[in-house]
Protein backbone atom coordinates (compact mmCIF):
# COMPACT_ATOMS: atom_id res chain seq x y z
CA UNK A 1 0.00 0.00 0.00
CA UNK A 2 1.27 3.39 -1.18
CA UNK A 3 1.95 6.02 1.35
CA UNK A 4 -0.53 8.29 2.05
CA UNK A 5 -1.27 11.90 3.07
CA UNK A 6 -1.90 12.84 6.84
CA UNK A 7 -5.43 14.10 6.02
CA UNK A 8 -6.15 10.50 4.14
CA UNK A 9 -4.44 8.56 7.22
CA UNK A 10 -6.18 10.35 9.78
CA UNK A 11 -9.59 9.43 8.01
CA UNK A 12 -8.54 5.63 7.53
CA UNK A 13 -7.88 6.04 11.10
CA UNK A 14 -11.31 7.02 11.78
CA UNK A 15 -13.19 4.96 9.86
CA UNK A 16 -11.60 1.79 11.26
CA UNK A 17 -12.33 3.32 14.60
CA UNK A 18 -16.32 3.20 13.87
CA UNK A 19 -15.71 -0.59 13.18
CA UNK A 20 -14.59 -0.59 16.73
CA UNK A 21 -17.07 1.64 18.02
CA UNK A 22 -20.13 -0.68 16.93
CA UNK A 23 -18.66 -3.80 18.53
CA UNK A 24 -17.56 -2.13 21.55
CA UNK A 25 -21.29 -0.35 21.86
CA UNK A 26 -22.54 -3.68 21.18
CA UNK A 27 -20.96 -5.23 24.54
CA UNK A 28 -21.80 -2.45 26.75
CA UNK A 29 -25.07 -1.74 26.05
CA UNK A 30 -26.12 -5.60 26.29
CA UNK A 31 -24.74 -5.80 29.82
CA UNK A 32 -27.24 -2.93 30.35
CA UNK A 33 -29.92 -4.48 28.79
CA UNK A 34 -28.99 -8.19 30.81
CA UNK A 35 -31.72 -7.98 33.42
CA UNK A 36 -34.40 -6.87 30.56
CA UNK A 37 -33.24 -9.72 28.41
CA UNK A 38 -33.66 -12.34 31.54
CA UNK A 39 -37.25 -11.02 32.16
CA UNK A 40 -38.60 -10.96 29.11
CA UNK A 41 -36.75 -14.36 27.82
CA UNK A 42 -37.24 -16.19 31.49
CA UNK A 43 -33.42 -16.66 31.70
CA UNK A 44 -31.42 -18.38 34.08
CA UNK A 45 -27.68 -16.89 34.94
CA UNK A 46 -25.92 -19.62 32.70
CA UNK A 47 -28.53 -18.48 29.95
CA UNK A 48 -26.96 -14.62 30.42
CA UNK A 49 -23.73 -16.02 30.09
CA UNK A 50 -24.45 -17.52 26.67
CA UNK A 51 -26.03 -14.70 25.25
CA UNK A 52 -22.59 -13.03 25.81
CA UNK A 53 -20.30 -15.54 24.91
CA UNK A 54 -21.99 -17.30 22.04
CA UNK A 55 -20.74 -13.88 20.57
CA UNK A 56 -16.81 -13.76 21.99
CA UNK A 57 -16.41 -18.03 21.17
CA UNK A 58 -17.26 -17.56 17.94
CA UNK A 59 -15.01 -14.11 17.42
CA UNK A 60 -12.24 -15.65 19.01
CA UNK A 61 -12.36 -18.95 17.05
CA UNK A 62 -12.52 -16.81 13.89
CA UNK A 63 -10.12 -13.84 14.23
CA UNK A 64 -7.10 -15.38 13.38
CA UNK A 65 -9.03 -17.04 10.18
CA UNK A 66 -10.59 -13.18 9.77
CA UNK A 67 -6.58 -11.83 9.91
CA UNK A 68 -4.99 -14.03 7.73
CA UNK A 69 -8.03 -14.10 5.14
CA UNK A 70 -7.56 -10.01 4.91
CA UNK A 71 -4.08 -10.71 4.19
CA UNK A 72 -4.75 -12.74 1.55
CA UNK A 73 -7.97 -11.54 -0.31
CA UNK A 74 -7.67 -7.82 0.90
CA UNK A 75 -8.13 -6.08 3.44
CA UNK A 76 -10.86 -3.24 2.37
CA UNK A 77 -12.78 -6.34 1.11
CA UNK A 78 -12.56 -8.51 4.40
CA UNK A 79 -13.51 -5.16 6.15
CA UNK A 80 -16.20 -4.68 4.03
CA UNK A 81 -18.04 -7.77 4.21
CA UNK A 82 -17.75 -7.60 8.57
CA UNK A 83 -19.37 -4.82 8.13
CA UNK A 84 -22.52 -6.02 6.33
CA UNK A 85 -22.76 -9.18 8.43
CA UNK A 86 -22.52 -7.72 11.68
CA UNK A 87 -25.23 -4.70 10.48
CA UNK A 88 -27.49 -8.13 9.08
CA UNK A 89 -26.63 -10.29 12.60
CA UNK A 90 -27.49 -7.17 14.31
CA UNK A 91 -31.04 -6.41 13.02
CA UNK A 92 -31.19 -10.43 13.08
CA UNK A 93 -30.90 -10.04 17.40
CA UNK A 94 -33.61 -7.71 17.65
CA UNK A 95 -36.37 -9.73 16.46
CA UNK A 96 -34.87 -12.70 17.62
CA UNK A 97 -38.33 -14.99 19.55
CA UNK A 98 -37.07 -16.69 22.19
CA UNK A 99 -33.40 -17.14 24.02
CA UNK A 100 -32.51 -19.39 21.76
CA UNK A 101 -32.74 -17.53 18.34
CA UNK A 102 -31.20 -14.24 20.08
CA UNK A 103 -27.72 -16.97 21.21
CA UNK A 104 -27.69 -18.21 17.55
CA UNK A 105 -27.93 -14.65 15.95
CA UNK A 106 -25.20 -13.47 18.03
CA UNK A 107 -23.24 -15.74 16.51
CA UNK A 108 -24.12 -14.37 13.30
CA UNK A 109 -22.79 -11.10 14.30
CA UNK A 110 -20.00 -12.22 15.86
CA UNK A 111 -18.99 -13.97 12.18
CA UNK A 112 -19.05 -9.98 10.68
CA UNK A 113 -17.45 -9.18 13.90
CA UNK A 114 -14.11 -10.81 13.31
CA UNK A 115 -13.31 -10.27 10.20
CA UNK A 116 -13.69 -5.52 12.02
CA UNK A 117 -11.20 -5.24 14.42
CA UNK A 118 -8.05 -7.17 13.37
CA UNK A 119 -8.70 -6.15 10.19
CA UNK A 120 -8.89 -2.95 11.02
CA UNK A 121 -5.87 -2.69 13.39
CA UNK A 122 -3.94 -4.39 10.73
CA UNK A 123 -4.96 -1.74 8.42
CA UNK A 124 -3.86 1.07 10.83
CA UNK A 125 -0.36 -1.09 11.45
CA UNK A 126 -0.28 -0.63 7.74
CA UNK A 127 -1.58 3.14 7.72
CA UNK A 128 0.82 4.41 10.62
CA UNK A 129 4.20 3.10 9.27
CA UNK A 130 6.55 5.29 11.72
CA UNK A 131 6.40 4.03 15.20
CA UNK A 132 5.94 6.72 17.07
CA UNK A 133 2.63 7.66 14.83
CA UNK A 134 1.32 4.10 15.04
CA UNK A 135 1.27 4.58 18.60
CA UNK A 136 -0.80 7.42 18.76
CA UNK A 137 -3.03 5.87 16.48
CA UNK A 138 -3.26 3.40 18.44
CA UNK A 139 -4.18 5.01 21.86
CA UNK A 140 -6.91 6.99 19.58
CA UNK A 141 -8.26 3.32 19.12
CA UNK A 142 -8.40 2.18 22.63
CA UNK A 143 -10.05 5.70 23.36
CA UNK A 144 -12.99 4.73 21.47
CA UNK A 145 -13.54 1.70 23.78
CA UNK A 146 -13.35 4.56 26.40
CA UNK A 147 -16.23 6.23 24.48
CA UNK A 148 -18.60 3.53 23.93
CA UNK A 149 -18.20 2.45 27.22
CA UNK A 150 -19.32 6.23 28.20
CA UNK A 151 -21.73 5.99 25.79
CA UNK A 152 -22.82 2.10 26.12
CA UNK A 153 -24.63 2.14 29.57
CA UNK A 154 -26.21 5.81 29.14
CA UNK A 155 -27.59 5.36 25.50
CA UNK A 156 -28.68 1.32 26.14
CA UNK A 157 -30.19 2.74 29.44
CA UNK A 158 -32.36 5.16 27.33
CA UNK A 159 -33.13 2.85 24.69
CA UNK A 160 -34.11 -0.32 27.09
CA UNK A 161 -35.94 2.01 29.47
CA UNK A 162 -37.80 3.93 26.43
CA UNK A 163 -38.36 1.61 23.72
CA UNK A 164 -37.17 -2.14 24.73
CA UNK A 165 -33.78 -3.86 24.52
CA UNK A 166 -34.73 -5.21 21.57
CA UNK A 167 -33.82 -0.98 20.16
CA UNK A 168 -30.27 -1.68 21.25
CA UNK A 169 -28.99 -3.89 18.61
CA UNK A 170 -30.65 -1.03 15.95
CA UNK A 171 -27.90 1.60 16.65
CA UNK A 172 -25.52 -0.70 14.82
CA UNK A 173 -27.20 -0.76 11.28
CA UNK A 174 -26.90 3.24 10.16
CA UNK A 175 -23.57 3.28 11.95
CA UNK A 176 -22.40 -0.23 9.83
CA UNK A 177 -23.91 1.41 6.61
CA UNK A 178 -22.02 4.62 6.98
CA UNK A 179 -18.79 2.71 7.65
CA UNK A 180 -19.56 0.48 4.30
CA UNK A 181 -19.82 4.01 2.33
CA UNK A 182 -16.86 5.55 3.87
CA UNK A 183 -14.56 2.27 3.61
CA UNK A 184 -15.84 2.43 -0.20
CA UNK A 185 -14.42 5.69 -0.99
CA UNK A 186 -11.47 6.35 1.57
CA UNK A 187 -9.52 3.42 2.53
CA UNK A 188 -7.40 1.86 -0.08
CA UNK A 189 -6.81 -2.15 -0.53
CA UNK A 190 -3.53 -4.08 0.68
CA UNK A 191 -2.86 -7.66 0.93
CA UNK A 192 0.34 -9.48 2.67
CA UNK A 193 3.11 -9.98 0.02
CA UNK A 194 2.79 -13.42 1.23
CA UNK A 195 -0.18 -14.43 2.65
CA UNK A 196 -0.61 -17.59 5.11
CA UNK A 197 -2.63 -21.11 4.14
CA UNK A 198 -5.58 -21.90 5.56
CA UNK A 199 -5.34 -23.91 8.27
CA UNK A 200 -8.59 -25.70 8.32
CA UNK A 201 -7.36 -28.42 11.42
CA UNK A 202 -6.06 -25.64 13.32
CA UNK A 203 -8.68 -23.49 13.11
CA UNK A 204 -11.31 -26.45 14.07
CA UNK A 205 -8.81 -27.15 17.10
CA UNK A 206 -9.29 -23.55 17.84
CA UNK A 207 -12.87 -23.85 17.87
CA UNK A 208 -13.25 -27.21 19.98
CA UNK A 209 -10.64 -25.90 22.80
CA UNK A 210 -12.42 -22.66 23.01
CA UNK A 211 -16.42 -23.80 23.05
CA UNK A 212 -15.26 -26.88 24.81
CA UNK A 213 -13.71 -25.14 27.94
CA UNK A 214 -16.43 -22.29 27.99
CA UNK A 215 -19.08 -24.71 28.05
CA UNK A 216 -17.66 -27.14 30.72
CA UNK A 217 -17.45 -23.65 33.15
CA UNK A 218 -20.70 -22.21 32.44
CA UNK A 219 -22.31 -25.28 32.81
CA UNK A 220 -20.56 -26.92 35.44
CA UNK A 221 -22.54 -25.10 38.45
CA UNK A 222 -25.75 -26.47 37.53
CA UNK A 223 -24.29 -30.06 36.44
CA UNK A 224 -21.73 -30.50 38.51
CA UNK A 225 -17.72 -30.88 37.83
CA UNK A 226 -17.89 -34.70 38.36
CA UNK A 227 -20.88 -35.18 36.06
CA UNK A 228 -19.92 -37.02 32.76
CA UNK A 229 -21.33 -34.29 30.74
CA UNK A 230 -19.01 -31.82 31.91
CA UNK A 231 -15.85 -34.38 32.28
CA UNK A 232 -16.40 -34.75 28.46
CA UNK A 233 -15.82 -31.67 27.58
CA UNK A 234 -12.45 -30.90 30.12
CA UNK A 235 -11.51 -33.73 28.12
CA UNK A 236 -12.06 -32.25 24.67
CA UNK A 237 -10.74 -29.09 25.69
CA UNK A 238 -7.31 -30.86 27.20
CA UNK A 239 -7.16 -32.74 23.73
CA UNK A 240 -7.36 -29.94 21.59
CA UNK A 241 -5.09 -27.94 23.08
CA UNK A 242 -2.98 -30.42 23.15
CA UNK A 243 -3.27 -31.33 19.36
CA UNK A 244 -3.22 -27.58 18.67
CA UNK A 245 0.69 -27.76 20.36
CA UNK A 246 1.57 -30.61 18.58
CA UNK A 247 -0.22 -29.67 15.14
CA UNK A 248 0.54 -26.19 14.97
CA UNK A 249 4.29 -26.41 15.82
CA UNK A 250 4.98 -29.33 12.40
CA UNK A 251 2.60 -27.28 10.01
CA UNK A 252 4.74 -24.73 8.00
CA UNK A 253 2.20 -22.16 7.58
CA UNK A 254 0.12 -22.34 10.70
CA UNK A 255 -2.23 -20.50 11.82
CA UNK A 256 -1.10 -19.81 15.23
CA UNK A 257 2.73 -19.30 14.60
CA UNK A 258 4.07 -20.05 17.94
CA UNK A 259 7.30 -19.17 17.09
CA UNK A 260 5.88 -15.81 17.96
CA UNK A 261 5.60 -16.26 21.53
CA UNK A 262 9.36 -16.86 22.06
CA UNK A 263 9.24 -12.96 22.38
CA UNK A 264 8.25 -11.99 25.84
CA UNK A 265 6.92 -9.10 25.20
CA UNK A 266 4.74 -10.42 22.70
CA UNK A 267 3.35 -13.43 25.51
CA UNK A 268 3.17 -11.34 28.13
CA UNK A 269 0.67 -9.50 26.13
CA UNK A 270 -1.24 -11.85 25.17
CA UNK A 271 -1.68 -12.84 28.51
CA UNK A 272 -2.39 -9.00 29.72
CA UNK A 273 -4.78 -9.32 27.66
CA UNK A 274 -6.43 -12.04 28.59
CA UNK A 275 -6.37 -10.98 32.37
CA UNK A 276 -7.25 -7.18 31.25
CA UNK A 277 -10.50 -8.38 29.56
CA UNK A 278 -11.80 -11.29 31.87
CA UNK A 279 -11.57 -8.60 34.55
CA UNK A 280 -13.30 -6.24 32.76
CA UNK A 281 -16.23 -8.68 31.41
CA UNK A 282 -16.41 -10.05 35.02
CA UNK A 283 -16.71 -6.41 36.05
CA UNK A 284 -19.39 -5.51 33.92
CA UNK A 285 -21.44 -8.59 34.69
CA UNK A 286 -21.48 -8.06 38.19
CA UNK A 287 -22.23 -4.31 38.71
CA UNK A 288 -25.02 -4.95 36.17
CA UNK A 289 -26.82 -7.39 38.11
CA UNK A 290 -26.12 -5.90 41.11
CA UNK A 291 -27.18 -2.71 40.51
CA UNK A 292 -30.55 -3.34 38.56
CA UNK A 293 -31.45 -6.95 40.31
CA UNK A 294 -30.18 -5.98 43.82
CA UNK A 295 -30.43 -2.01 43.84
CA UNK A 296 -33.48 -2.11 42.04
CA UNK A 297 -32.68 0.65 39.80
CA UNK A 298 -33.81 1.09 36.28
CA UNK A 299 -31.36 0.49 33.57
CA UNK A 300 -30.99 4.14 32.83
CA UNK A 301 -30.16 4.53 36.51
CA UNK A 302 -27.67 1.58 36.37
CA UNK A 303 -25.43 3.18 33.48
CA UNK A 304 -25.27 6.79 34.97
CA UNK A 305 -24.46 5.00 38.09
CA UNK A 306 -21.49 3.31 35.76
CA UNK A 307 -20.33 6.93 34.27
CA UNK A 308 -17.36 7.28 36.92
CA UNK A 309 -15.57 4.11 35.50
CA UNK A 310 -16.71 4.77 31.38
CA UNK A 311 -14.89 8.31 32.18
CA UNK A 312 -12.19 7.41 33.19
CA UNK A 313 -11.15 4.84 30.19
CA UNK A 314 -12.37 7.64 27.75
CA UNK A 315 -9.70 10.03 29.59
CA UNK A 316 -7.08 7.67 29.94
CA UNK A 317 -6.92 5.61 27.04
CA UNK A 318 -5.20 8.43 24.87
CA UNK A 319 -3.06 8.95 27.71
CA UNK A 320 -1.92 5.21 27.60
CA UNK A 321 -1.12 5.37 23.93
CA UNK A 322 1.00 8.72 24.67
CA UNK A 323 3.04 7.43 27.37
CA UNK A 324 3.33 3.87 24.91
CA UNK A 325 5.00 6.10 22.36
CA UNK A 326 7.26 8.32 24.26
CA UNK A 327 8.09 5.57 27.04
CA UNK A 328 7.20 2.58 25.76
CA UNK A 329 4.67 0.47 27.49
CA UNK A 330 6.04 -0.39 30.98
CA UNK A 331 4.62 2.83 33.01
CA UNK A 332 1.15 2.02 31.53
CA UNK A 333 1.08 -1.58 32.54
CA UNK A 334 2.49 -1.27 36.01
CA UNK A 335 -0.49 1.91 36.73
CA UNK A 336 -3.12 -0.09 34.96
CA UNK A 337 -2.25 -3.43 36.85
CA UNK A 338 -2.12 -1.80 39.84
CA UNK A 339 -5.52 0.10 39.72
CA UNK A 340 -6.80 -2.79 38.83
CA UNK A 341 -5.91 -4.80 41.70
CA UNK A 342 -6.62 -2.06 43.73
CA UNK A 343 -10.66 -1.86 42.57
CA UNK A 344 -10.97 -5.32 43.33
CA UNK A 345 -9.77 -5.63 46.97
CA UNK A 346 -11.87 -2.33 47.92
CA UNK A 347 -14.67 -4.34 46.59
CA UNK A 348 -13.72 -7.89 47.81
CA UNK A 349 -12.27 -6.98 51.49
CA UNK A 350 -14.14 -3.46 52.24
CA UNK A 351 -17.46 -4.13 50.88
CA UNK A 352 -17.49 -0.98 47.87
CA UNK A 353 -21.25 -1.81 47.48
CA UNK A 354 -22.40 -0.95 50.94
CA UNK A 355 -21.56 3.14 50.51
CA UNK A 356 -21.57 4.94 47.16
CA UNK A 357 -18.33 6.97 47.94
CA UNK A 358 -16.82 3.65 48.34
CA UNK A 359 -18.37 2.30 45.13
CA UNK A 360 -17.34 5.18 43.16
CA UNK A 361 -13.66 4.78 44.04
CA UNK A 362 -13.70 1.19 42.65
CA UNK A 363 -15.22 2.22 39.51
CA UNK A 364 -12.89 4.94 38.91
CA UNK A 365 -9.56 2.85 39.56
CA UNK A 366 -11.09 -0.07 37.25
CA UNK A 367 -11.79 2.83 34.72
CA UNK A 368 -8.08 4.26 35.46
CA UNK A 369 -6.74 0.69 35.26
CA UNK A 370 -8.28 -0.45 31.91
CA UNK A 371 -8.11 2.60 30.11
CA UNK A 372 -4.29 2.50 30.68
CA UNK A 373 -4.05 -1.28 29.39
CA UNK A 374 -5.06 -1.44 26.37
CA UNK A 375 -2.93 0.50 24.32
CA UNK A 376 0.26 -1.47 25.33
CA UNK A 377 -1.40 -4.75 24.55
CA UNK A 378 -2.14 -3.52 21.06
CA UNK A 379 1.59 -2.20 20.53
CA UNK A 380 3.43 -5.12 21.99
CA UNK A 381 1.58 -7.33 19.73
CA UNK A 382 2.71 -5.88 16.50
CA UNK A 383 5.28 -3.71 16.52
CA UNK A 384 8.43 -6.17 15.92
CA UNK A 385 6.69 -8.46 13.42
CA UNK A 386 6.86 -8.74 9.80
CA UNK A 387 4.45 -5.83 8.37
CA UNK A 388 3.79 -8.98 5.84
CA UNK A 389 1.94 -10.61 8.94
CA UNK A 390 0.20 -7.75 10.24
CA UNK A 391 -3.06 -9.61 10.13
CA UNK A 392 -2.08 -12.49 12.12
CA UNK A 393 -0.33 -10.63 14.60
CA UNK A 394 -3.19 -8.52 15.19
CA UNK A 395 -5.67 -11.24 15.04
CA UNK A 396 -3.94 -13.00 18.19
CA UNK A 397 -4.51 -9.84 20.12
CA UNK A 398 -7.98 -9.66 19.30
CA UNK A 399 -8.33 -13.07 20.17
CA UNK A 400 -6.50 -12.72 23.13
CA UNK A 401 -9.06 -10.21 24.43
CA UNK A 402 -12.40 -12.12 23.30
CA UNK A 403 -11.01 -15.54 25.11
CA UNK A 404 -10.72 -12.98 28.09
CA UNK A 405 -14.15 -11.62 27.90
CA UNK A 406 -15.60 -15.60 27.51
CA UNK A 407 -13.40 -16.44 30.28
CA UNK A 408 -14.40 -13.79 32.69
CA UNK A 409 -18.17 -13.84 31.84
CA UNK A 410 -17.69 -18.37 32.40
CA UNK A 411 -15.95 -18.06 35.57
CA UNK A 412 -17.52 -15.15 37.34
CA UNK A 413 -21.24 -16.29 36.30
CA UNK A 414 -20.01 -19.68 37.66
CA UNK A 415 -19.07 -18.25 40.93
CA UNK A 416 -22.74 -16.16 41.24
CA UNK A 417 -24.44 -19.40 40.21
CA UNK A 418 -22.75 -21.27 43.09
CA UNK A 419 -24.54 -18.97 45.52
CA UNK A 420 -27.45 -19.76 46.39
CA UNK A 421 -30.05 -17.72 44.96
CA UNK A 422 -27.00 -15.07 44.32
CA UNK A 423 -29.29 -12.91 41.64
CA UNK A 424 -32.51 -12.57 44.09
CA UNK A 425 -31.21 -11.84 47.50
CA UNK A 426 -28.47 -8.92 48.80
CA UNK A 427 -26.93 -10.99 51.28
CA UNK A 428 -26.24 -14.11 49.44
CA UNK A 429 -25.50 -12.03 46.09
CA UNK A 430 -22.69 -10.03 47.79
CA UNK A 431 -21.39 -12.92 49.28
CA UNK A 432 -20.92 -15.38 46.35
CA UNK A 433 -19.84 -12.11 44.46
CA UNK A 434 -16.71 -11.67 47.38
CA UNK A 435 -14.45 -14.41 45.74
CA UNK A 436 -15.39 -12.98 42.26
CA UNK A 437 -13.96 -9.54 43.31
CA UNK A 438 -11.16 -11.24 44.72
CA UNK A 439 -10.36 -13.07 40.70
CA UNK A 440 -10.82 -9.51 39.31
CA UNK A 441 -7.77 -8.33 42.01
CA UNK A 442 -5.81 -11.41 41.03
CA UNK A 443 -6.08 -10.54 36.88
CA UNK A 444 -4.67 -6.93 37.54
CA UNK A 445 -2.24 -8.38 39.85
CA UNK A 446 -1.23 -10.90 37.29
CA UNK A 447 -1.52 -7.30 34.82
CA UNK A 448 0.80 -6.48 36.82
CA UNK A 449 3.67 -8.58 37.42
CA UNK A 450 3.61 -9.41 33.71
CA UNK A 451 3.88 -5.72 32.75
CA UNK A 452 6.97 -5.57 35.20
CA UNK A 453 8.33 -9.14 33.64
CA UNK A 454 7.89 -8.55 29.92
CA UNK A 455 8.76 -4.67 29.19
CA UNK A 456 12.40 -4.55 30.19
CA UNK A 457 15.69 -5.16 27.81
CA UNK A 458 15.98 -9.01 28.44
CA UNK A 459 12.18 -8.98 27.22
CA UNK A 460 13.26 -6.86 24.30
CA UNK A 461 15.57 -9.13 23.29
CA UNK A 462 13.35 -12.03 22.80
CA UNK A 463 11.48 -9.93 20.97
CA UNK A 464 14.16 -9.06 18.28
CA UNK A 465 15.14 -12.64 18.57
CA UNK A 466 11.93 -13.12 17.22
CA UNK A 467 11.73 -10.74 15.00
CA UNK A 468 14.54 -12.29 13.05
CA UNK A 469 13.81 -15.79 13.48
CA UNK A 470 10.00 -15.14 11.61
CA UNK A 471 11.56 -12.80 9.26
CA UNK A 472 14.82 -15.52 8.48
CA UNK A 473 12.23 -18.19 8.02
CA UNK A 474 9.80 -16.14 5.69
CA UNK A 475 12.74 -15.25 3.12
CA UNK A 476 13.80 -18.85 3.04
CA UNK A 477 10.86 -19.78 2.29
CA UNK A 478 10.11 -17.45 -0.19
CA UNK A 479 13.30 -18.08 -1.87
CA UNK A 480 12.52 -22.14 -1.86
CA UNK A 481 9.72 -20.97 -4.26
CA UNK A 482 11.20 -18.86 -6.45
CA UNK A 483 14.02 -21.63 -6.66
CA UNK A 484 11.31 -24.00 -7.29
CA UNK A 485 9.47 -22.03 -10.10
CA UNK A 486 13.01 -21.64 -12.07
CA UNK A 487 14.16 -25.03 -11.42
CA UNK A 488 16.50 -26.66 -14.43
CA UNK A 489 13.79 -29.69 -14.27
CA UNK A 490 11.16 -29.91 -16.78
CA UNK A 491 9.00 -28.93 -14.30
CA UNK A 492 10.30 -25.74 -13.11
CA UNK A 493 11.36 -25.13 -16.65
CA UNK A 494 7.99 -25.39 -17.90
CA UNK A 495 6.89 -23.09 -15.33
CA UNK A 496 9.74 -20.40 -16.10
CA UNK A 497 8.67 -21.01 -19.74
CA UNK A 498 4.71 -20.37 -18.94
CA UNK A 499 5.91 -17.23 -16.82
CA UNK A 500 8.42 -15.74 -19.60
Amino acid sequence: MSELGRRRRLLVLAICCMSLLIVSLDNTILNVALPSIQHELHASVSGMQWTIDAYTLVLASLLMLAGSTADRLGRRRVFLIGLVVFAVGSLLCSLAPGLGWLVVFRMVQAVGGSMLNPVAMSIITNTFTEPRERARAIGVWGGVVGISMAAGPVVGGLLVQSVGWRSIFWINVPIGALAVFLTLRYVPESRAPRPRRVDPVGQLLVITLLGSLTYAIIEAPNAGWTSPQILVFVVAALGSLAGLLIYERRREEPLIDLRFFHSAPFSGATVVAVCAFAALAGFLFINTLYLQNIRGLSALDAGLYMLPMAGMTLIFAPVSGRLVGSRGPRPPLLVAGAAMAASGVLFAAFGAQSANPLLFTGYVLFGIGFGLVNAPITNTAVSGMPRAQAGVAAAVASTSRQVGQSLGVAVIGAVLAGGAHATADTDAFLAAARPAWWIIAGCGAAVLLLGALTTGRWARETARRTAALTTGRWARETARRTAALFDDGPRGQGTADARA
